[in-house]
């Protein structure tokens, strides 16, 4: 019995230490929520209300050594409540069925496609014959060109819009469900001119059109893409920026630097305290009268708060604002400022706020660094360093223990969400972060100097910084190795991770030094993730086949975004028109055949495709069709088209036991998941098994 108890003893032995582990169990909550296989049933928020309220009181007037046990209870089931709340409460309409015709909508955001394509975000969105309680709230449009729109102004134009994709392959980022919890109900392109159908109405979209005419103004100042990259830096416009900018910040471990994360904010909120405590203190009569720190608190925060606004308020600036709140607000009372406690209150707050954030890499990585961060240095003696270390020397350490420890903690991470580790991204951040302040202090002094004409000086200054970043992101990026592939890992791998580097922070003692094991076993279980035989894309237009060069493809474009997602997965660097040329299928173009465990399968895409049917079917055992088949599909094989994948999603399909195992994208129904039930994996033990389920 006393083994049994003293987990519970050492958990009561560490009361006043516990806070930050609420939002590791909330968090627990919220992914249990995600991950379950169906929509939960009201009643089983009810239960989960019920319980919540069961354990509050019975860890008020339990006995205390169960207190942190209930506790940890209580919160997970707040983070189920939480999520389902959330998820219930931003239920919009999704489009179900493909639209090509005239869209009439307001811009709310102008940003950039992966393919360098501009992209308008419309609302109060008008669809032809589309009645208004089925139009999507939110629609997301590539246009050609770079027409010169802003936020707040009404559009006119024709376009293919079609419902948000679900995963390109099953287990994969689900776009789907992140465009759910946005409100985006449709995507879609336009290849003909947009037309300005009204104007922006006075007092509307002022926070958008504020950032858009500061990135355009900085643009102007600054014609080039450092001036691009200042103005997304600051603002979080990052239309200017082109995608070999952005290509180059991500192989160099500086797309973080665009971000405005912590470290941003950070650094704007550093000098703009600065600027006024010490302006303060130049002026006599009011130094002697009033606490300078105090009024540069309450004014910086009045700063973080408007630029949180400006930036977009994206998962990582709002863990900074609070962290800032937080920091300034213990400034105001002369606490000590920067604690992991903290950060806990910050976590606590963004996933009852918007729960979905847990799954996105801006919450994990932020979250990350910055716990790494405050008990790297918390660990550290600053009296003793400061004796030991010359004063020159202090600068270059905090810098390089920085960068490392950030570095580390959102390695894993990033190496799982992004599929890459940056070989020289610790000397990137070294030589560029010390410049970012530079970039942040500028821009601060240009937005005061702007009115009275002065900003020259101060945006040349912003931008000469930005130079020398994107010269270090280009140099770094185009070093031998500077990128390392690295397949995606299994679904336990990161919680594994989180568990184990939040035990090892968190705990107090030797025992601590147990948080190693969970993160021994998610490496080990990273190193043996299976990647599947064959991957078939949702509309039948791609396929991939693992072999001893890697995965090859069935064509050297079309559906780039699944084949680009597909070799990002299998750690692999190879574009898509190389993968096309390795070996693994064979025939023309529009008719791919390839091997499956012994059983012949061809691919058919084209307007020949269904024409082409007939004959595949007699050759092969399995057809995958790029066409909706109103007829019978011929005897003799089975056959995959468009109409069985629109409810499955994309396939995945190994070889198991000398049969087939077919698991689609789409397992679950869920209230992202689009019409439809959801589709069970197949087991075909044997070929002949194949057959028999093909014969009507």
């Amino acid at each position: 019995m006393g083994i049994l108890l003293a987990p519970l003893r050492a958990v009561q032995l560490a009361r006043g230490t516990l806070f930050p582990w609420v939002p590791m169990f909330i968090g627990c909550g919220v992914a249990i929520w995600f991950a379950w296989p169906s929509e939960p049933a009201p009643v089983a928020y009810l239960g989960l209300a019920a319980a919540v309220l069961v354990l509050a009181v019975a860890a008020l007037r339990g006995p205390d050594l169960a207190r942190p046990l209930l506790v940890a209870l209580a919160c997970i089931a707040v983070g189920g409540l939480a999520a389902g709340f959330r998820g219930h409460a931003v239920q919009a309409p999704a489009l179900e069925f493909r639209y090509y015709g005239p869209v009439q909508g307001r811009i709310i955001g102008i940003d950039r496609s992966g393919s360098d394509a501009l992209r308008l975000t419309l609302d109060r969105v008008v669809l032809d014959r589309v009645a208004p309680n089925r139009t999507p709230l939110r629609v997301r449009v590539s246009v050609a060109g770079e027409p010169a729109f802003q936020p707040g102004q009404v559009v006119l134009l024709t376009a293919h819009l079609s419902a948000p994709e679900g995963p390109v392959e099953p287990g994969g980022f689900d776009f789907r469900r992140m465009a759910y919890f946005n409100q985006l109900g449709a995507v879609g392109y336009t290849r003909t001119p947009v037309m300005l159908w009204a104007e922006a109405e006075p007092g509307t979209q002022l926070i958008n059109r504020l950032r858009s005419a500061m990135g355009a103004g900085m643009r102007a100042q600054m014609p080039s893409q450092a001036g691009a990259f200042a103005a997304g830096a600051m603002t979080g416009d990052r239309s200017g920026i082109t995608l070999d900018t952005v290509q180059a910040l991500r192989d160099s471990n500086l797309a973080h630097l665009l971000a405005i994360s912590g470290m941003n904010l950070a650094f704007l909120i550093g000098f703009t305290f600065a600027l006024i405590r010490y302006g303060v203190a130049l002026v006599p009569v009011l130094a002697l009268r009033v606490d300078a720190r105090k009024v540069a608190a309450v004014l910086s925060l009045g700063v973080a708060w408007f630029y949180l606004l400006l930036s977009g308020s994206n998962v990582a600036t709002e863990r900074a604002f609070i962290m800032v709140a937080v920091m300034l607000g213990a400034v105001l009372l002369d606490r000590r400022a920067l604690t992991l406690r903290s950060v806990a209150i910050a976590g606590v707050i963004i996933l009852l706020w918007q729960p979905e954030s847990l799954l996105s890499p801006g919450f994990q990585m932020s979250f990350a660094a910055t716990v790494a961060l405050i008990a790297g240095f918390g660990g550290l003696d600053g009296a003793v360093m400061r004796e030991r270390l010359p004063r020159w020397v202090l600068p270059l350490f905090t810098l390089v223990l920085s960068s490392v420890l950030a570095g580390a903690a959102t390695a894993p991470f990033a190496a799982a969400h992004f599929n890459r580790f940056t070989d020289y991204g610790l000397l990137a951040n070294l030589l560029t972060v010390p410049v970012m302040s530079l970039v942040m202090a500028a821009g601060a002094v240009a937005a005061l100097l702007t009115p009275l004409g002065l900003e020259a000086l101060p945006l040349w200054v912003m931008e000469q910084a930005s130079r020398w970043i994107l010269f270090i992101a280009h140099w770094i990026a185009g070093l031998e190795g500077s990128v390392t592939p690295i397949k995606s890992p299994g679904p336990w791998v990161l919680p594994l991770i989180s568990f184990g580097g939040a035990w090892i922070i968190l705990w107090r003692g030797r025992a601590r030094l147990a948080g190693l094991v969970p993160v021994a076993a998610a490496l080990v279980l990273w190193s043996v993730a299976h990647r599947p035989l064959v991957l078939i894309e949702s509309q039948a237009a791609l396929v991939g086949r693992m072999g001893d060069q890697g995965r090859a493809l069935s064509a050297a474009n079309g559906a780039g975004f699944a084949a680009e997602n597909w070799l990002a997965d299998d750690g692999d660097l190879a574009t898509q028109d190389q993968a096309a040329e390795r070996a693994g299928f064979t025939g023309p173009k529009g008719r791919r055949a390839f091997d499956l465990g012994g059983l012949r399968a061809v691919s058919l895409t084209g307007k020949a495709a269904e024409a082409a049917l007939p004959a595949a079917c007699a050759a092969a055992d399995l057809v995958v069709i790029g066409a909706w088949l109103e007829a019978p599909a011929p005897a003799g094989c089975l056959v995959i088209d468009r109409a069985s994948l629109a409810q499955s999603g994309s396939l995945a399909v190994d070889v198991i036991d000398g049969g087939l195992r077919i698991t689609p994208a789409r397992r679950a129904l869920r209230l992202w998941s689009g019409p439809g039930a959801p589709v069970p994996v197949t087991l075909l033990p044997r070929p002949d098994a194949l057959l028999a389920a093909a014969d009507p």
